[in-house]
């Protein structure tokens, strides 16, 4: 306990006049300019008395606040937003009937929204690899003429 009081004691020796304001000056000197303080965020930039100024604060978060819940109770349900399709989104394999994927601006996904994009993309490349090996499998024409499919004057390769 009494080794508390030593090291809690305050340093009370004399400073002269001189010394205190040089040390002020020299504090002043490297003090930040209040456009500094205000780009930092440490100041407020606004005009309002400072009693006010908390108020104002208030008021602003408030007016924010019920402006995101306006707009929240606006939002459409996510089922809603599942049924309005973009058109340029098709499933890996489109069971779904081409007049309901109309306008969907959420995909039908269980992935992680961060991912939806690379799953798009994967899906994508996916539909090309499909297509790529079902041309491969294509018959020839002169196949589907002898099978009596395209007659010999619809041959496509002339």
């Amino acid at each position: 306990m009494a080794e508390e009081s030593q090291q809690s004691k305050v340093d009370e020796t004399h400073i002269s006049p001189i010394e205190r304001r040089n040390s002020l000056e020299k504090h002043l000197q490297t003090r930040p300019d209040p456009q500094d303080l205000k780009d930092r965020h440490i100041l407020l930039d606004t005009n309002a008395a400072p009693a006010l100024q908390s108020a104002a604060q208030d008021l602003e978060r408030q007016r924010a606040t019920d402006s995101l819940k306006k707009g929240l109770e606006k939002r459409p349900e996510r089922d809603e937003l599942i049924e309005r399709m973009p058109l340029d989104y098709l499933p890996p394999s489109p069971v779904v009937i081409a007049d309901s994927r109309i306008g969907n601006i959420l995909p039908d996904s269980n992935a992680a929204p961060g991912i939806q994009g690379q799953q798009k993309e994967l899906e994508k490349h996916m539909r090309a690899d499909s297509l790529e090996e079902k041309m491969k499998h294509r018959p020839k024409p002169e196949e589907l003429i002898k099978d009596g499919i395209l007659q010999a004057d619809e041959d496509p390769t002339k």
